[in-house]
């Protein structure tokens, strides 16, 4: 049985946000990354947990990523003004020969006044096929 969907526009809607945020990763820029995650934001990793402060501060000496795709993105209405986006992620971390990697994330976003703003995030590495 599949989860439940919501419909194309809230999909591409919240994956444009995502792809903002990568974005941001890739230009180093601290305060487009800072403004597009709540306050209360948490992700979980496989370092364990961060909060906004964290997530903005990988970005003190640069860019964090080199390169990125998302694909397979799927949404799920939450509720009132809360939305769960999940996609695959293939991307290369800026340090120098970094190999490509890939996950799966989860986001969950929330609308206010001013936009959707990135309440939480989940990555599950995936594992290379042998």
């Amino acid at each position: 049985m599949s989860a439940p969907q919501a419909g194309p526009d809230l999909c591409a809607t919240l994956l444009h946000m995502e792809r903002r945020v990568w974005a941001a990763l890739v230009a180093g820029d601290a305060q487009a990354d800072a403004a597009l995650l709540s306050d209360r934001f948490l992700g979980v990793y496989g370092d364990g947990f961060t909060a906004k402060a964290d997530h903005v501060a990988q970005l003190a000496s640069g860019p964090s990523i080199a390169f990125f795709e998302l694909d397979a993105a799927r949404a799920m209405d939450l509720g009132e003004r809360v939305a769960l986006l999940s996609y695959r992620a293939r991307f290369r971390r800026a340090a120098t020969g970094a190999e490509e990697e890939s996950m799966y994330v989860s986001s969950i976003w929330q609308r206010d006044h001013d936009g959707w703003v990135n309440l939480f995030s989940q990555d599950t590495p995936i594992q290379p096929e042998a």
